[in-house]
């Protein structure tokens, strides 16, 4: 089993900044509509483009836990489709890799 303690450090690290990303969309979303009507048109234009790149971020979250969770189980690295060993090359630049390049 190889030690992943820096893909864990680099995805918590990720983790956090997409945390804290989405509650400055959520705090952003929650605000009063204006009562000028044109203002609000624009504002729930601007409002359905936030929840687009938060539906972005809470994906990208969701993958990130998992890989995290494939680290502490001792299935990261390991390719979910053949089985074999994803090369750490492939982790450097998708650490949520879950296929190796050839089943990906």
């Amino acid at each position: 089993m190889s030690d992943y303690s820096d893909f864990a450090a680099k995805l918590r690290e990720r983790l956090d900044d997409l945390l804290e990303r989405t509650e400055v969309i959520e705090d952003d979303l929650r605000h009063p509509l204006d009562a000028d009507w044109s203002e609000q048109a624009v504002d729930l234009a601007d409002d359905e483009a936030l929840e687009g790149v938060d539906d972005v971020l809470r994906a990208e979250i969701q993958q990130i836990r998992l890989a995290l969770l494939r680290i502490e189980n001792g299935t990261y690295g390991t390719c979910a489709k053949c089985g074999k060993d994803i090369r750490r090359e492939r982790l450097d630049a998708r650490p949520i890799a879950t296929r190796c390049i050839d089943c990906a």
